[in-house]
């Protein structure tokens, strides 16, 4: 057998210790979330992985887990207290329980366009609400748009009184369930991963969500109507835990922390850009796509603003209508 020469035989020693110093170098975050790999927020993710890669000489890698596969939403900002779960975004449901002031933009009705919703979310009011978080241990990052949340049912709605008894699935978020059941619908409070089934099975008549989480998930197969009700305005909240954050190299904290505005700029244009599109695209599949006057849904769902008055500063809510 052939002996490798002694230098050549040390300088690959040397190489391969060099490789796996940085391999082990190298910082790895997960980061999860509960939308389908065709949702905004997945897209906004992935460009977010791409930009710390690039400012980091690929460094800092972000590893994303779409459609609940770290757990469902307070699954995974359980994991962000714990430390076990790096990253999440998520909608504002389940967050109530761990910063209750963050139910004011639950509210039916509260934002005016999405302009309006962009300058209270990126302004005082929304960097004031992230900062509350630190008290549950964890990082407010920003705000990716989840989208204009409106109807889908198994018969036209073409007014408020068509939804009376009409068995909706919600979030388990109480603001939205007090909001339908004044509208004069059945709330029924619902994980997702158990919706499409429900509704095929006719457990629920009804569900509400954006454009994108209604055509992402295939929800022409069990539903034959949407109606643009716009009730209410959804952000994705962008989260880190905070031991996980303190833990990070500085580096790492820069790119991602510098990269925000720009990644939640391009998952905004994203999600308006899919929402038009997906609804042509519904159309295509057989759903009947049909606008409402909003005007009933609203007066109906004030109720909720004076119940939930004691879950934030009413200051807070006269400076988002102010605005």
């Amino acid at each position: 057998m052939k002996l490798m020469n002694p230098a050549v035989l040390a300088a690959a020693t040397a190489m391969a210790a060099f490789l796996s110093t940085a391999a082990s170098a190298q910082t790895v975050i997960r980061v999860g979330h509960g939308a389908q790999a065709g949702h905004p927020t997945h897209l906004g993710l992935l460009r977010l992985s791409e930009i710390v890669a690039e400012r980091t000489d690929g460094e800092v890698q972000i590893e994303v887990f779409a459609d609940r596969q770290l757990g469902e939403e307070r699954e995974m900002v359980e994991g962000l207290q714990l430390g076990t779960v790096d990253m999440t975004v998520v909608s504002t449901g389940p967050l109530n329980a761990f910063v209750p002031e963050i139910a004011v933009l639950d509210l039916p009705f509260l934002f005016r366009d999405s302009q309006h919703a962009y300058g209270v979310l990126d302004g005082e009011v929304g960097q004031e609400i992230l900062a509350k978080f630190e008290g549950a241990g964890i990082l407010g990052l920003g705000y990716f748009e989840n989208g204009w949340r409106h109807l889908t049912t198994k018969g036209a709605v073409d007014a408020r009184e068509d939804l009376q008894g009409v068995k909706l699935r919600t979030m388990q978020n109480p603001v939205h369930m007090a909001a339908f059941e004044a509208m004069g619908a059945s709330p029924v409070p619902m994980a997702w991963g158990e919706v499409f089934t429900s509704l095929g099975q006719g457990v629920i008549d009804a569900q509400e969500n954006p454009i994108t989480v209604i055509y992402t998930n295939s929800l022409w197969e069990v539903q034959s109507h949407v109606t643009l009700t716009g009730h209410v305005y959804g952000p994705h909240v962008i989260l880190a835990s905070q031991v996980v954050w303190d833990g990070l190299p500085e580096d790492a904290r820069t790119a991602i922390s510098e990269a925000m505005p720009e990644v939640i700029a391009f998952q905004r244009q994203e999600s308006q850009r899919l929402e038009a599109e997906q609804i042509d695209l519904l159309r295509d599949k057989g759903m009947t796509v049909s606008d409402v006057d909003p005007a009933p849904f609203r007066e109906a769902a004030q109720a909720v603003y004076s119940q939930f008055s004691d879950r934030f500063d009413p200051s807070m809510l006269e400076r988002i209508q102010a605005q």
